[in-house]
C-alpha cells in the first residue's frame, strides 16, 4: 500500500502513527505529495487534491485521514483504536473530531499568513480560527483524555494536534496549558510512535 502525504502534515502523521501503533507500518510505502503543484498526480488520485491518501494494492484509493485510519484498523490483527462498544466508540470519535478541528483551524491560520501578503491578511478571520483552537484546548485541559485505559484514535488525533501546534506555532500553547503538556509527555511514553513520526526528527 502507498500512503501519499508530506512530512509536516498532521493528518499524514496521524495515519503513520496509527500504522506504527497497529504494527502494520511495514506494509506501507510513504510517497511525498505536493498539494500546491498542479502537475502532481495527487489531483487525479484524489479530486480534492488533499493529503493524506492511501492507495491500495489493487489501485483503490481511500481518503481522508479518518477513513484511512479506520481502514488500517480494520486490516490489523490484535490492537484496535476504534472501540466497538457504543459509548467508548462515540467518545473516541468525538475526541478525534475535536482534535482534527484544532488542526483544521490551525492550518487555516498558517495559510492566511503564508499565502497572503501582509496587507491582505484578514485579522478577524485569524482571530476567528484562533478562538476555535483556544476553546478546544480549554475543553481538553478541563477533560484530558484518560491514559489509564485503551489508547484510541481520539488520543492519537489529540497528540497530533498538539504536535502540530508545536511545529507551526512554536509550542505557545504549552505556557497556558501545563495539564496538556504533562498529558502529551505521558502519551509519548506510552506510544513511541509519536516520536517515531516526528516531522522534525
Amino acid at each position: 500500500m502507498i500512503i501519499r502525504s508530506s512530512a509536516p502534515s498532521p493528518f499524514g502523521r496521524k495515519v503513520k502513527m496509527v500504522a506504527k501503533y497497529l504494527g502494520i507500518y511495514d506494509q506501507l510505502t510513504v510517497e511525498a505529495a505536493d498539494t500546491t503543484n498542479p502537475d502532481d498526480s495527487l489531483r487525479q488520485q484524489n479530486p480534492l487534491g488533499k493529503i493524506p491518501i492511501l492507495i491500495l494494492d489493487d489501485g483503490r484509493k481511500i481518503y481522508d485521514s479518518r477513513v484511512i485510519c479506520e481502514y488500517l484498523d480494520s486490516i490489523a490483527d490484535g490492537k484496535t483504536l476504534h472501540p466497538t462498544e457504543s459509548d467508548a466508540r462515540w467518545q473516541a470519535l468525538t475526541l478525534q473530531a475535536l482534535a482534527d478541528g484544532i488542526v483544521d483551524a490551525s492550518i487555516l491560520q498558517v495559510y492566511e499568513t503564508r499565502m497572503r501578503p501582509e496587507e491582505k491578511r484578514h485579522q478577524d478571520w485569524l482571530t476567528y480560527q484562533s478562538e476555535k483552537v483556544r476553546r478546544a484546548l480549554d475543553e481538553l485541559a478541563k477533560n484530558p483524555p484518560p491514559l489509564t485505559g485503551d489508547i484510541t484514535i481520539g488520543h492519537i488525533a489529540t497528540a497530533c494536534a498538539l504536535g502540530y501546534l508545536d511545529l507551526r506555532f512554536d509550542g505557545a500553547w504549552r505556557k497556558k496549558y501545563p495539564v496538556l503538556q504533562n498529558w502529551l509527555k505521558d502519551f509519548r511514553n506510552l506510544v513511541p510512535a509519536f516520536d517515531a513520526t516526528d516531522p522534525m526528527a
